[in-house]
């Protein structure tokens, strides 16, 4: 990338048939559907994928697919994150022959009993940073159970060639991105947020330049960053207002289902299918999601209609 990345950079849902199988014919229309929605770049195979309940093989047809369908459309971000330092690396060494713009990953974690010292972490990062040329996200996120220290941020952003990009969900988001900004300087070059956006204003009062959110809503989150970015805060501000209550529905209550919901119904994929152990949401919490969904028009709810 010649500029650095900011905006608006949602992570794609991977839609399953009801089978539960890999819809990959799904997967090239969520891509098209996230095009359309104006976004400044697209995360696979993130939480928000299910990456999770994915094989080695879905992933590695999921990455090559994803990457050769943009073609260059957007930047396309490939999360890599596992436990071990050897895998991670060798996920990353494919996605950049594959054309990924950027690699996202989450520290090491397997439990409380095997969480990584700091000295772990920034080894672990140190060593796939080395075997590749692009940038790498950190998802400094709770569902890690990592605890990434400000100073250990730094020091990566510092010290570790390609680590140079941040994600911060964690509470109190918006003082954690200010200290890092303060503490690695320059080398932080993409301070993100995540969470929704449920954070936003706060977190772009503290310096970050941009949010990964989901699939869902992101032609009306985007320019909430754009108006901010330039100078125009009272706009981003009332467009963070009118966006909140479908944000929170999502955060709190829909969690990666949402876009996958609003997706199905708006024709983009056939079917909101999620993976065991997680299960469908109920009817109520849909009904509140596809009303707030229908009273703003959204993309993915008419895209394939």
């Amino acid at each position: 990338m010649k500029h650095p990345l900011t905006g608006i950079l949602p992570v794609a849902p991977t839609p399953f048939h009801e089978d539960g199988s890999l819809d990959t014919e799904g997967m090239t229309r969520v891509l098209d559907c996230m095009i359309d929605q104006g976004v400044d770049a697209i995360c696979v195979l993130a939480n928000y994928s299910e990456q999770f309940v994915l094989s080695d093989a879905e992933r590695a047809t999921l990455t090559r697919l994803s990457l050769e369908h943009v073609a260059g459309r957007v930047p396309v971000i490939v999360t890599v994150s596992h436990f071990s330092t050897r895998i991670v690396m060798e996920r990353a060494r494919e996605a950049e022959a594959m054309g990924a713009a950027m690699l996202m990953m989450m520290p090491p974690y397997h439990g409380v009993g095997l969480a990584p010292a700091e000295a772990g972490v920034f080894e672990h990062f140190a060593e796939v940073s080395g075997v590749v040329s692009i940038p790498i996200m950190v998802q400094d996120a709770p569902l890690s159970g990592v605890s990434l220290s400000v100073p250990l941020l730094a020091r990566m952003a510092q010290e570790i060639e390609n680590v140079s990009y941040f994600k911060i969900e964690t509470p109190f988001a918006a003082d954690k991105l200010a200290a890092l900004i303060e503490t690695g300087g320059d080398h932080v070059i993409g301070p993100f947020d995540g969470e929704e956006a449920a954070t936003l204003l706060a977190d772009l009062d503290a310096g970050c330049t941009g949010t990964m959110t989901s699939a869902l809503q992101p032609e009306r989150i985007g320019p909430i960053v754009n108006s901010y970015l330039a100078g125009d805060i009272d706009a981003a501000l009332a467009r963070w207002r009118d966006c909140l209550p479908l944000i929170n529905h999502e955060n709190r209550q829909c969690g990666l289902r949402a876009a996958k919901v609003v997706m199905q119904v708006g024709g983009v994929i056939a079917s909101d299918h999620v993976r065991h152990p997680l299960k469908p949401m109920s009817g109520r919490t849909r009904k509140r999601l596809l009303h707030l969904a229908a009273e703003h028009d959204l993309i993915a709810l008419r895209w394939g209609k």
